[in-house]
């Protein structure tokens, strides 16, 4: 039997993202297999971070980011830094702890090893 695919139109502009945190920072999964695939799941979704406030985030899964538009000066625990633009992409394996900032803006599309979540 087959299984239908799942679409969002235009997400990036269409799609309402949840505040995560403050008054600044909103992540939201687009679509999760948690459903399909709960052994392995995966989600998808959207972050966009305002001026303001940075978000300091603990990693308990793994996630791969690409910044579609702004920008993001990202940290780890490290003390490595980037200043992403659109078309850089992330990997932020588990355990790592990410700090991130924008001069005015950021929206990125990440995809995490885990469960669907509403934080």
């Amino acid at each position: 039997m087959a299984t239908a695919m799942k679409y969002h139109a235009k997400a990036q502009s269409t799609f309402e993202i949840p505040l995560l945190a403050g008054d600044n920072a909103f992540l939201g999964d687009v679509f999760s297999s948690d459903q399909t695939n709960p052994d392995k799941p995966m989600s998808a979704g959207l972050y966009r971070l305002k001026k303001g406030e940075p978000l300091v985030y603990t990693y308990t899964y793994d996630e791969m980011k690409i910044i579609l538009e702004g920008d993001y000066t990202i940290t780890d625990g490290t003390g490595q830094s980037v200043t992403a633009s659109p078309g850089d992409v992330f990997y932020f394996p588990k355990g790592s702890t990410i700090t991130f900032t924008t001069t005015n803006y950021g929206l990125a599309f990440y995809c995490g090893q885990r469960k669907h979540s509403d934080f």
